[in-house]
């Protein structure tokens, strides 16, 4: 049964919203991808990880401003089409929808890795298909189902974190022995200097950083459902640059205190080896579920955006009909059902092709598209203060429109970062055909209309 209705129901709590926010700001690549990002740039990959977090901080400060003066669902193409253009908001609908689509098969071949560490002859796609018959299962409940699976799984993060660094700082104070090299924070200079591999290293490693903070823009999807979104966004949003400086900066800053970043094993969770050191002899167990749920975490995040999404663009005339009807519950099943039967596209490519490569290209793809949707923020918050002038607010963007301009140029550097490596460079072939296609949809349904 469905409603015409186009109100979805508030059902997220200040709570909710704050832990949403915390989710979206740790990825998979921290606790995963640590240790090749240590390896590839040394120290100095604190320096990458601050200059993405004070860029994506400013971002989500410009779609902060734009929230509180209109809180709404789908709020990136609602902007690009009221700043921009219709053109704008039809293809940024579309490409966030198309994000987290890509973003949520790259989790779900993640998920299918993790469980091999206890399961080693289960087939890789089988859990990929359990994972995501349950996560469609939560949000068809209620909007709330889902606030308090991410509350959850958040919390998950925030405690393993917390947790490695309040032992890591003991460990450097006490200076323990570390295979016969006692903790300091010397290490973070003295091996090489803090850039050891020079400019280039520095530079090479931006591309595979910036993955791990795609989601932190979900705040705004979830602005619809939020109970009091002019109160809660704005804490919400200030708290980011606390919260990268802690859970990202933070933590490499106490692995790479314990072990020189030489000593790193790029192919393994530098996590694990630290819970290993305080006499956890199941570290490795336990790292592996937290990393399990934190790509549960992002396919949860990315089955409610899309459906969302959907919502939105069939409200504006921009997708079927079908999916701006809501469920009973005030859900859009019709979209939820949509997206996930796209997800299970990648279930498909997990049982035909090896996981790694579908890994890889999937995330570089999705990266150069929330890059996108990054960029058209930027632009829509430059066109509404351009066309409200004399707009005043209590949650303005700092220091713009010049933060704005530069931003947009940093997010137009990692682009260009992306394709100086072969496993990435693809990325830069393949997403170019997806937006020639929606160029083509926009003129065909204009046409039509």
């Amino acid at each position: 049964m469905y409603m015409k209705s186009q109100n979805l129901k508030r059902g997220l709590k200040n709570r909710h919203i704050q832990l949403i926010a915390i989710g979206g700001a740790i990825g998979t690549g921290l606790f995963l991808g640590a240790g090749k990002s240590i390896h590839f740039a040394g120290p100095s990959i604190l320096l990458v990880y601050l200059c993405i977090g004070i860029a994506v901080f400013f971002m989500m400060r410009a779609l902060g401003e734009l929230l509180v003066d209109n809180p709404t669902t789908g709020s990136f193409t609602k902007f690009a089409e009221q700043y921009i253009g219709s053109w704008a908001g039809f293809i940024t609908g579309w490409t966030y929808w198309f994000c987290w689509v890509v973003t949520g098969i790259a989790e779900i071949t993640a998920i299918g890795l993790y469980v091999h560490f206890w399961l080693p002859n289960v087939p890789q796609w089988i859990p990929a298909l359990i994972c995501v018959f349950l996560l469609v299962l939560i949000n068809l409940a209620t909007v709330k189902a889902f606030g308090e699976i991410e509350f959850w799984f958040a919390l998950i993060k925030i405690i393993t974190i917390i947790v490695l660094i309040v032992t890591g700082f003991i460990l450097v104070i006490m200076k323990f022995d570390v295979h016969g090299t006692p903790a300091s924070f010397t290490h973070l200079w003295a091996h090489g200097g803090f850039f050891p591999h020079g400019a280039s290293g520095f530079i090479f490693s931006f591309q595979m950083a910036i993955f791990a903070f795609v989601g932190i823009e979900l705040v705004g999807v979830t602005a619809g459902e939020a109970e009091d979104p002019q109160n809660t966004l704005p804490k919400a949003i200030n708290s980011i640059p606390l919260r990268i400086l802690v859970f990202y900066i933070g933590a490499l800053l106490i692995i790479m205190s314990i072990y020189p970043w030489n000593g790193i094993d790029p192919e393994s969770s530098p996590f694990v080896k630290v819970f290993q050191l305080i006499g956890i002899p199941a570290a490795a167990g336990i790292i592996n579920f937290v990393v399990l749920t934190s790509a549960a975490s992002s396919c949860n995040s990315g089955i409610f955006s899309t459906s969302r999404m959907l919502y939105i663009l069939s409200l504006e005339g921009k997708a079927p009909k079908l999916f701006g009807k809501l469920n009973h519950r005030n859900i859009p099943s019709a979209g939820l059902f949509a997206s996930t039967s796209v997800l299970l596209i990648g279930v498909l490519l997990n049982y035909l092709l090896d996981a790694t490569a579908v890994f890889t290209l999937v995330t570089s793809i999705a990266t150069i598209c929330f890059l996108w949707v990054w960029g058209i923020i930027l632009i829509a918050h430059l066109r509404f203060r351009y066309l409200n002038p004399k707009h005043s607010s209590t949650f303005k963007m700092p220091f713009a429109p010049i933060s704005n301009w530069i931003v947009l140029a940093f997010f137009a550097f990692v682009v260009v970062v992306l394709g100086f490596t072969t496993e990435t460079r693809m990325a830069l072939f393949v997403t170019p055909v997806w937006f020639i296609i929606l160029v083509l949809a926009y003129l065909f349904s204009k046409k039509t209309k």
